[in-house]
Order: C-alpha cells, then sequence, then structure tokens
C-alpha cells in the first residue's frame, strides 16, 4: 500500500515537474522574442511590460564528481571595444517622442508637460538641464523650470513642486538632484505625485521594480537607458553575470533590480566589498555609477564582457565651453582594450538619460488621457 502512495506521489512529482519545465521553457522563449523581436512602431526596444519578463524559478543542478577547468580567452592587444553611441540612439528615441507628441497635439489638442526644479548652480546639474530642455523643445513637449538658491528652504522647493502637481498640464515632475546639504531629499521627492513621478524615485515605483508580478508606472530613467542601451545592441542579459557598482537609489539599486526583472545573475559591488576587482573580472555586463574617476581599470574587465560606464566626473579644462569635461568611472583606454562593447564618456548614458525622462513624460501623458 505504502509503495503504492509513493509510485502515485513520484507520478504526480514527475508531471508537475514536466509542465513546469514545458511553461518556463515557453515563457524564457516568449521573453527572448519579446526583447528581440519588437514591433518596429514601438518607441523602445525593450519591453512595455516588466510582467511579460516573469516566469517561475526551476531549479536545475546536475552533480557530478568530475569537473573540467575552463581557458580564459584572452583577447588580441590591438582589441578595440565596439563603442555603444548613446548619443545617437537617444536621438533616434527623442524623434520618436516627437512624432507622438504630434500625433496627440493633433488628436486631442493636447501635450506632455514637464516641470523642472533645480536648487543652486551645480555646474554639472545646469549642464543636464539645459540639455533636457532642449530635448523637450526638440520633442514638443511643455517645459517649466522653477529655480531656487542654494540657500533656499524646503518649504519653498516643496510649494514648487506641489503647484507642479495640481497643475494638470503638467504630466512630470523632476527634482534635479543632488540637492544642497540641508535640503531632507527624501521629504521632497516624496512630495512628488505618484502619478507624476517621471524620475521613478517614489518608494512605490521602485517597490514595484523590485516585486515579480508588479508593474512600476515609471522605471528610473538612467537604468532603463542602460538596459535600452544593451537590448538594442543585442547584448544578451538573460542568464548573463552581472555586476553593479554602486548602490545609489537613483542608479546602482534600480539598475540591479531591473537586471534581476531581465533575468541577469547579479551582484552588487559597493565602497565596502573587498577585492572588488575580483568581483567585476567575472562579469558578461559591468554597470559602474558612483562618479570616482577611472577606478575600474582593464584588468577589472573581463575580456569580452560588455561595459557600461554611468560615472560622471567634472575635470577643470578651460578648452572646453563649459569651461570643464567630463570623465567616468571606467579607463576607457585600458577597458576599451579588453570589452567587446563599452560606452563612452559624454556621450554615452547621458543622452539616454534624457531620453528616458521624455519618454516617461510622454507615458505619464498617454496614461492621463488614455491616448492609443
Amino acid at each position: 500500500m505504502q509503495s503504492k502512495a509513493m509510485a502515485l506521489k513520484n507520478k504526480v512529482q514527475s508531471i508537475v515537474v514536466t509542465t513546469m519545465w514545458r511553461k518556463n521553457a515557453f515563457l524564457v522563449s516568449s521573453s527572448r522574442t519579446f526583447a528581440t523581436g519588437y514591433d518596429d512602431n514601438r518607441i523602445l526596444k525593450s519591453p512595455s511590460s516588466l510582467v511579460s519578463l516573469d516566469f517561475p524559478d526551476v531549479w536545475n543542478y546536475s552533480s557530478s564528481t568530475n569537473c573540467t577547468e575552463s581557458s580564459t580567452h584572452k583577447l588580441a592587444s590591438d582589441h578595440t571595444a565596439r563603442v555603444i553611441d548613446g548619443k545617437q540612439v537617444s536621438e533616434e528615441i527623442i524623434s520618436n517622442v516627437a512624432t507622438e507628441v504630434t500625433r496627440m497635439k493633433k488628436t486631442i489638442g493636447e501635450v506632455p508637460g514637464l516641470g523642472v526644479i533645480l536648487v543652486g548652480e551645480r555646474k554639472d546639474s545646469l549642464t543636464y538641464v539645459r540639455n533636457k530642455i532642449t530635448a523637450c523643445e526638440e520633442a514638443g513637449i511643455k517645459f517649466k523650470l522653477a529655480e531656487f538658491s542654494d540657500n533656499c528652504t524646503e518649504d519653498e522647493v516643496c510649494d514648487a513642486i506641489m503647484r507642479f502637481n495640481a497643475d494638470p498640464s503638467f504630466h512630470g515632475i523632476l527634482v534635479q538632484l543632488p540637492l544642497p546639504q540641508h535640503l531632507n531629499e527624501e521629504k521632497i521627492l516624496n512630495v512628488v505625485k505618484l502619478e507624476k513621478d517621471v524620475d521613478g524615485f517614489h518608494p512605490v515605483n521602485m517597490g514595484n521594480l523590485a516585486m515579480r508580478g508588479r508593474e512600476p508606472l515609471f522605471v528610473p530613467c538612467t537604468p532603463k537607458g542602460c538596459v535600452e542601451l544593451l537590448i538594442r545592441y543585442g547584448v544578451e542579459i538573460m542568464g548573463k553575470k552581472a555586476v553593479v557598482i554602486g548602490r545609489s537609489n537613483i542608479v546602482g539599486l534600480p539598475a540591479s533590480l531591473l537586471l534581476q526583472r531581465h533575468h541577469a545573475t547579479v551582484t552588487i559591488v559597493t565602497a565596502l566589498t573587498p577585492n572588488p576587482e575580483e568581483i567585476t573580472r567575472d562579469a558578461d555586463i559591468l554597470i559602474s555609477g558612483v562618479g570616482v574617476p577611472n577606478m575600474v581599470r582593464g584588468s577589472w574587465v573581463k575580456p569580452g564582457a560588455v561595459v557600461v560606464d554611468v560615472g560622471t566626473y567634472p575635470i577643470e579644462d578651460k578648452s572646453c565651453e563649459q569651461g570643464y569635461r567630463l570623465i567616468g568611472d571606467v579607463c576607457y583606454e585600458e577597458a576599451s582594450r579588453v570589452a567587446s562593447l563599452i560606452t563612452p564618456v559624454p556621450g554615452g548614458v547621458g543622452p539616454m538619460t534624457v531620453a528616458m525622462l521624455l519618454y516617461n513624460t510622454l507615458e505619464s501623458a498617454t496614461r492621463k488621457y488614455n491616448f492609443v
């Protein structure tokens, strides 16, 4: 009797495992098709729904007493990585956004609106805001800037955000970060209405990004831009080892969450991580966003890896129009001799952040007006 019960139990388990495997295989196939076989009419090539990427984890380990040592393939010394041109991709996306904005205006007489809060006169923040204004003008998006001095109060900033919250012609609100130290960043960002949080930093948006089966209203712009570049350059994310250097709320944390939603195996390197170069050398995809110039050397990069440099650090240079130039976390000259693909600084992730901001603002307006 007991043997019959055991046999029945094994049979049921076999059916369940087989069903799960088939479902898993189907969803993996569907996910890959979604990521690469996109509709040309869509603005972005990345999936429009993160839930569409979800499928159940099926752990399938095979044990063996024998193992073989794999050799590390060394690239030729004259190798140069292919450059990921974020500027070109961002221009394509902004052009597509502009087309949709024009169609929205002709169809329903409305255009997306973006309100931006700028506190202080940091050179890099001024440059970023200037770029956003230019991009909004190109795309036909309404733009309004609320500027404050370095010594402004939290109440002044919060009042400006609340005015944008109440104005139905503004569908997105962005607080340019970082803020001066005397201002409570968390308190200020929490004032932004969830449905206008086009930066994706609201705790609800971040929480929904972290949880499978949940859909954030907005994904933070910089990580979203990084993944869009990977997809457009044909980089396989699913099943790959990804290392994210830094765990900031702006880049590191959401980048790691988004990569996990795309089924990468993700490791985060922090300032307290011992021997970080040993971890990064194992990465198929390496994303760094800590703002430490040239921290990531060529020896940190696995041969053939994809390197995405989010870090920006201003270096005084009187020959440049702004009086300074930007360099990244990655020592570009060294890493480009090892990596297969690499983003430059500037011209890599930066323009994509702006493009994703415009895309999120368009999405917000589309959602409000039920515009199809």
